[in-house]
């Protein structure tokens, strides 16, 4: 069974109920955030970014820090890109299956593994890279005070058209222009589950978005426009 159809009624559920996550922004303007999770991944990675180099636009990527190590090159053409980069976790494991104190440590863990990759200094690495978005999307209001209390920032999202599952590319780029609003946060996949058709599912997306008059920005961005932080 497919959760896709859950997933916006999920979001207007819990956007109220946790203000201090990151879901969306509620701005008039046709503006929309494109991140991928999961990466980098070797392969499917360096097609996306193709893509993005076409139309010239930023997108975030939330890393797991296990595929840091794998692809160091990958994620350092990431960054040198100037697209913006989050934490996912160090390999996808649930944040609910971990005590506060190892938590953190898997959080650090993955920084330090964007710094080596990215050759960039550890102290800016956990000044700058505070992003999380935890993996499947699960967390407490525990979790959420102590990535808080740690100067970290949750990031969740308002459109995500399951495309981990593959339900193949006319799918997910349907699923996406049905439910994308201003300020939207869009979910997509460049890891080993969804990657394979990420490049060719963002090239449409983008390409019908733009043509609807939308503007992509960062993660950060997002943020400011928000105006919750």
């Amino acid at each position: 069974m497919q959760l896709a159809p859950v997933f916006p009624i999920l979001y207007r559920i819990l956007q109220p109920t946790f203000p201090t996550c990151l879901w969306s922004a509620n701005i008039q303007e046709p503006i929309v955030a494109l991140t991928f999770d999961d990466g980098p991944h070797p392969q499917y990675t360096p097609q996306l970014l193709s893509v993005l180099d076409k139309y010239e636009i930023p997108a975030s990527f939330f890393w797991l820090g296990v595929c840091v190590e794998r692809s160091p090159e990958v994620a350092k053409a990431v960054y040198q890109r100037g697209h913006w980069v989050g934490l996912h976790g160090y390999n996808h494991q649930m944040f609910t299956s971990f005590t506060s104190p190892i938590l953190k440590q898997n959080l650090a863990k993955t920084q330090l593994a964007i710094a080596q990759a990215c050759a960039l200094d550890l102290d800016y690495v956990q000044t700058h890279v505070r992003d999380v978005r935890p993996p499947n999307g699960v967390f407490t209001p525990q979790i959420l005070k102590s990535l808080q209390s740690w100067n970290y920032r949750p990031v969740m999202w308002s459109v995500v058209p399951e495309d981990w599952v593959l339900p193949g590319v006319a799918v997910v780029v349907q699923r996406v222009l049905s439910q994308v609003q201003n300020g939207a946060l869009i979910v997509l996949h460049d890891g080993f589950f969804g990657g394979a058709d990420v490049a060719q599912s963002t090239d449409l997306i983008v390409k019908k978005l733009l043509q609807r008059g939308f503007k992509f920005v960062t993660v950060e961005q997002l943020w400011q426009l928000s105006g919750v932080v």
